[in-house]
């Protein structure tokens, strides 16, 4: 029977931003000079198909040229004492990448495919690009395995149902605005420790048991652990 705390961790666009994967919510509101509606929509994939597909092959080629950050290795740390579970809005492999056991993407996987006739189709991409003309076994184009803006979140219940079995929960990287995502905070249990790691203290209903630290997650999260680690 497993006896150790669980931790699980929402981790957000800072966490990667550190390894140098851009954020898209930038102050101008722009993805890499995209307008989220022409890249990141279902709309924008029947339109130009064209477009979304290369967009989301220079995000993977840039992906593979960093690296996990101080930040991802003090959640691997955790696990030498804690049930870790990463629930990550980041489509990037960086939990992965430094070793994380258990990650759930809520909006998908960049370096992922999937069938536009079957949903239940799922490739790992070798390399960085899907082409035109790539076809799943059905023989319909392969699409970004992304969650668009305005698909819905099929891993959300396992992610509730993940969050109320937290012992700890920490928040890092994440403004909370994104919903449904930000609203895990929410089914945490009453009583359990909310530690939130981000340089700018998000926008939330303030609960007991919620420690704030106003760090990005390459200091915050080690200093988070280490304690942890030390209890």
């Amino acid at each position: 029977m497993n006896t150790r705390k669980k931790i699980v961790v929402l981790s957000g666009a800072g966490i990667s931003a550190e390894s140098g994967i851009p954020t898209f919510r930038a102050s101008d509101g722009l993805w890499e000079n995209h307008r989220i509606e022409d890249v990141a929509t279902p709309e924008a994939w029947q339109r130009n198909p064209d477009l979304v597909q290369d967009f989301y092959n220079q995000r993977r080629k840039q992906a593979l040229s960093v690296q996990p950050n101080a930040g991802h290795l003090a959640l691997v740390k955790l696990e030498e004492k804690y049930d870790v579970t990463v629930i990550t809005q980041n489509v990037d492999n960086l939990h992965e990448k430094a070793g994380s056991s258990h990650v759930v993407h809520l909006h998908g996987e960049l370096f992922k495919s999937r069938s536009t006739r079957d949903p239940d189709l799922v490739y790992e991409i070798e390399g960085w690009e899907i082409k035109k003309g790539d076809l799943c076994e059905k023989g319909s184009q392969l699409r970004p395995h992304i969650v668009w803006f305005g698909e819905a979140v099929p891993m959300m219940d396992v992610a509730l149902e993940i969050t109320e079995q937290a012992d700890i929960f920490i928040v890092v990287g994440t403004s909370l605005n994104v919903y449904p995502a930000a609203g895990l905070v929410y089914a945490v249990r009453p009583g359990t420790p909310i530690y939130v790691v981000d340089p700018n203290i998000p926008d939330m209903h303030r609960r007991d048991n919620t420690t704030f630290i106003a760090e990005p997650a390459t200091i915050g999260l080690t200093q988070l652990a280490n304690q942890l680690l030390a209890e």
